[in-house]
């Protein structure tokens, strides 16, 4: 999909000036992360990746920057009355610890089901913490509600033109570090840092391709471009951009501003996670990896082309993240439980465990099995769990299992209890 472009008459609530104002203000608050090539990343897909490493701030996400260029606008007596946002994650983290640093009152409402540990890190950065609303629509509203009654100022995660513009400042240095750039890939939720990215990297190179990436499940712009009603698809990893529906000010720019919008599976942004941790030792969360996961899953859209891939954001659980690994090597075939045949005589798990040994595997876990099982009394099983270095290599011992007469299977739903 390509969307038209609207008219060159409209006007846009945001321009690139807006956003080189908001760069002057934040220079030397925010960090000018790093913006590099990725040698081997660009060899396994086929495009010149540069990678923006925005899970570099301080709060390990971009929202920095358009929390701070916000706050930075407020009059003083704004400044002194406070301000007030709703957000269980990167958003919070970014208005709290820039308030702190300003001496502006800051009141996070957060859903009442918001984790432990990220209620303390928001208090920990001097704000008050509202817990309200058990889904985040009902939680928007409260902030609304107690931004009107305390006469505060509501500084909203993505539909504002002062945050739209801090977001874009990450554009200018982009291409103030490779003006060659083809294109640049983002990752989409309420449309906030796109649409900063896009005004910005359109009036300075035309040309350059502007990609938006969205989870299936949360498909909110992709959606909006193609008059499609929005269906709920339960949770998503990439959090972070599991918005329900656009912004009105976001729209605007990204009906006008963006090329495209593509959709990403589940199991790419897992593979995409754990791709920038073991290629590039840099953690990203869902969202932050959602670019990454874009050209995975499109290659022949990016091969040849210097795309440049915002990793908007590292705040990730890590007991999460100790899943999502494990979960790769077993995609990876590096970690497998086998389902082992035997029979139920002296030595027979001894000769498994020696044939898988010679052959240089690692085994892991051993568990044997002679009641549960619909096997004939003189046999029984065992469920072995293995490390090998690939899947070539867990071949070879499969096949060395099953020449010595074993009957195995990696083992999965049809196995269990056979």
């Amino acid at each position: 999909m390509k969307h038209a472009l609207e008219p060159a008459a409209e006007s846009l609530p945001v321009t690139l000036d807006d956003v080189r104002r908001a760069a002057a203000r934040l220079d030397g608050a925010i960090i000018k992360t790093p913006f590099n090539k990725s040698l081997t990343l660009s060899q396994l897909t086929g495009a010149e990746i540069w990678l923006k490493f925005e899970n570099l701030q301080f709060t390990a996400a971009f929202k920095e920057r358009g929390a701070l260029n916000k706050l930075l606008c407020l009059t003083a007596a704004e400044r002194a009355k406070g301000v007030i946002a709703a957000s269980a994650g990167n958003h919070a983290q970014g208005v709290a610890y820039h308030a702190q640093k300003l001496g502006v009152p800051a009141t996070i409402v957060m859903p009442s089901t918001t984790p432990f540990v990220k209620v303390k890190q928001t208090e920990e950065f001097g704000a008050k913490v509202v817990l309200n609303g058990d889904k985040f629509d009902d939680t928007a509203l409260y902030a609304e509600e107690l931004a009107k009654q305390h006469d505060l100022t509501l500084i909203h995660p993505f539909d504002d033109p002062e945050v739209i513009a801090g977001q874009g400042t990450m554009a200018l240095e982009m291409l103030a570090d490779n003006p060659d750039l083809d294109c640049l890939v983002v990752p989409v939720g309420g449309g906030g840092l796109i649409s900063g990215i896009a005004v910005a990297a359109k009036a300075i190179k035309p040309e350059i391709k502007i990609i938006g990436v969205q989870a299936e499940r949360f498909p909110s712009l992709y959606r909006a471009l193609h008059d499609q009603e929005y269906v709920a698809k339960g949770s998503s990893l990439a959090e972070g951009i599991a918005v329900k529906t656009i912004g009105k000010t976001t729209f605007q720019i990204c009906r006008r501003l963006v090329d495209q919008v593509v959709l990403v599976s589940e199991d790419c942004l897992e593979r995409a996670v754990s791709l920038l941790l073991t290629i590039e030792k840099t953690v990203a969360e869902g969202a932050g990896a959602a670019g990454l996961a874009a050209i995975l899953t499109y290659p022949e859209m990016f091969r040849g082309k210097k795309v440049g891939v915002v990793l908007s954001g590292g705040n990730i659980d890590s007991r999460l993240l100790a899943s999502l690994l494990m979960r790769s090597l077993i995609r990876d075939g590096r970690i497998t439980q086998l389902w082992v045949e035997l029979q139920d005589v002296p030595g027979a798990l001894a000769r498994v465990s020696t044939i898988i040994g010679s052959l240089g595997g690692n085994i892991i876990d051993v568990s044997h099995h002679r009641l549960f099982t619909q096997l004939p009394a003189k046999e029984t099983y065992c469920d072995i769990t293995l490390e090998t270095r690939d899947q070539e290599h867990l071949n070879r011992i499969l096949d060395g299992l099953r020449q010595a007469g074993f009957v195995c299977h990696i083992k999965n739903a049809d196995t269990q209890g056979r």
